[in-house]
């Protein structure tokens, strides 16, 4: 009896389409959305427990010379030896699987938006793309080596990391041409639910950073890093969302290219 030919209706290429020779690499999507975000996750709770047990006068110091109970990401992250080995491992290790969602993120976009939407889709992946490269640029030049790229690299990766947060909740409420199953429903309530509280932790942050800067009230300053601890898991607990997005759908790699199913 001859083969039926494969019908193929989405970018989505089944797994039996390919030939299983040479190198493949075949993972499910929801467990690398949980591994790429839990490397800097972990590396991030590491870096601030270690700082606050053994660097914590220096790391809560600022130039109020008032006491304060938490440092900011950039010393807990920058400012020490073994803190920065772990975070700059930890942004190495997931730097190759963020990018490898862009991709992933683009063929999801052709499958599930309109094309009207196609631009608004590939604004965000660049957008994405750049948050990437700007979170490696501020990690590998601390502010102490060289502090004005540090802050270009810093405000780019807020800046970039704001407007994809928010253009992909609009493109996906928008611009769906199929209708979203339950769990990707719940996952872009989740979306819209860690946007509002980044961005008003955000906001909160600036108020308190202004806040110190003029009137050095004690503790201030650490409630501003605590908002802005806030805005950095917040904007890996958006990237997570990937797991839920992709649910039971798997990534393979092999000397065709890349491929969902």
């Amino acid at each position: 009896m001859p083969n039926k030919p494969v019908m193929i209706t989405s970018g989505y290429l089944p797994l039996n389409h390919r030939q299983k020779k040479g190198f493949v690499f075949r993972v499910a999507i929801p467990n690398l959305a949980w591994t790429t975000c839990l490397l800097p996750l972990s590396s991030f709770v590491f870096c601030v427990v270690w700082s606050l047990l053994y660097n914590f006068e220096d790391s809560t110091f600022t130039h109020c010379k008032v006491p304060n109970f938490l440092p900011s990401i950039s010393a807990a992250i920058g400012n020490y030896k073994t803190q920065r080995l772990v975070w700059g491992a930890a942004i190495a290790m997931h730097a190759i699987p963020r990018f490898l969602f862009t991709t992933i993120y683009r063929r999801y976009y052709r499958d599930v938006l309109s094309t009207r939407a196609q631009r608004w889709a590939t604004v965000a992946i660049a957008l994405n793309i750049i948050e990437n490269i700007a979170l490696i640029g501020l990690t590998f030049i601390p502010s102490a080596y060289n502090y004005a790229i540090h802050e270009k690299c810093f405000m780019t990766f807020m800046i970039t990391s704001e407007l994809y947060m928010v253009l992909t909740c609009v493109i996906l409420t928008r611009y769906r041409k199929q209708p979203a199953d339950n769990v990707e429903s719940r996952s872009l309530r989740l979306k819209y639910q860690l946007l509002a509280i980044n961005m008003v932790s955000f906001a909160l942050a600036g108020y308190f950073f202004i806040r110190h800067n003029l009137y050095c009230e004690p503790g201030v300053y650490s409630l501003f890093a605590l908002c802005e601890y806030v805005v950095v898991l917040t904007n890996m607990a958006f990237h997570m969302t990937a797991s839920w997005d992709f649910h039971g759908r798997v990534v393979v790699v092999d000397q065709y290219g890349i491929d969902l199913s």
